[in-house]
């Protein structure tokens, strides 16, 4: 299974660089690429932060996506 984010369609959407929200969220600006990338998935804290910062519920950031080995 993968986690799928859309962290960097909400946030461009929202107008917030990926350094504003680093700096908001007290991570590096690398964190946030990685995350948007797909490269890293946040820490359960840090995905905690990220649903907050934006209000949204947690379905409309993070999907976990089952592959054909899943089911």
């Amino acid at each position: 299974m993968a986690v799928i984010n859309h962290i960097r369609k909400i946030r461009i959407k929202k107008g917030i660089s990926q350094v504003k929200m680093a700096e908001d969220l007290q991570v590096t600006r690398q964190t946030i690429n990685a995350i948007e990338k797909h490269k890293y998935n946040p820490s359960l804290e840090l995905a905690l932060k990220i649903i907050s910062y934006f209000n949204m519920p947690m379905e409309a950031i993070f999907i976990l996506e089952e592959g054909e080995d899943d089911k």
